[in-house]
């Protein structure tokens, strides 16, 4: 499948733009550094929907990674395959102006937007390339896919970083969501330390914002905590049943 750029109406561009523009002022100042570059880098502004050619050359030069369009949500072979060949996995298709506030299934402006920036830089991408082949061998086991998706769920979608003593914003789903963003960092719900058994051990919802939220430190954090991950869950298979909750 390919992003056929030449399909997409004034009406996409006009909402495009609207995303872009006020969710940018809500995370500019609270999103982490390393999103905030990397928006500049691959070039993304609110004037115009990425053009995944254009965005791929740029991630090439950057960290080696690239864009790929998908119809929708992927199986899990299918993305973690894509993953551990540095292959983001992005739907094409845009929300419309009566959906600006609203979306059940996450639309273009959460794959890329909330994703691609975060591409740029090196030790994010290496820890993403990792987590999928962890996946890749656990493909047969839905207890390990579904352990290994809290790592995801609480890292790559909602995760939070410490930058400079403040609380910064770096997962995919808080940076999409406007209520996400200021609810997360404030003191309404729990943060912990970046902490691996921590995370395996908790559960996830994906119909409300989350109740807790884990901080790393930096990115090297994450992609030096792989080895540690990949025991935790081996050890969690050897004594946990394998029915999902």
């Amino acid at each position: 499948m390919e992003q056929i750029y030449d399909n997409y109406t004034t009406e996409d561009q006009e909402v495009w733009g609207i995303l872009f523009g006020r969710q940018f002022q809500n995370i500019k100042k609270v999103a982490t550094k390393e999103f905030v570059d990397g928006i500049d880098k691959i070039h993304f502004t609110e004037k115009a929907i990425p053009n995944f050619k254009e965005t791929n050359k740029y991630l090439k030069e950057l960290t080696g990674w690239q864009v790929a369009a998908v119809p929708g949500i992927v199986d899990d072979d299918k993305f973690f395959e894509l993953l551990s060949n540095r292959i983001f996995p992005a739907t094409t298709w845009l929300r419309t102006r009566e959906q600006l506030d609203y979306l059940e299934e996450p639309d273009m402006f959460h794959d890329v937007f909330g994703h691609i920036p975060l591409l740029a830089n090196q030790p994010f991408v290496d820890f993403l390339q990792g987590l999928a082949k962890i996946g890749l061998k656990h493909l047969d086991d839905d207890w390990a896919i579904h352990l290994l998706s809290r790592i995801y769920w609480f890292t790559i979608e909602f995760g939070l970083i410490r930058e400079d003593g403040d609380l910064r914003i770096y997962g995919a789903g808080i940076i999409s969501s406007p209520g996400e963003t200021k609810f997360s960092i404030s003191d309404e719900p729990e943060h912990f330390d970046y902490n691996v058994e921590a995370i395996i051990d908790s559960s996830y919802r994906k119909d409300k914002f989350q109740t807790k939220y884990f901080i790393i430190d930096d990115y090297e954090q994450l992609y030096s905590s792989l080895p540690h991950i990949e025991k935790v869950i081996e050890d969690r298979l050897k004594k946990e049943p394998v029915s999902i909750p």
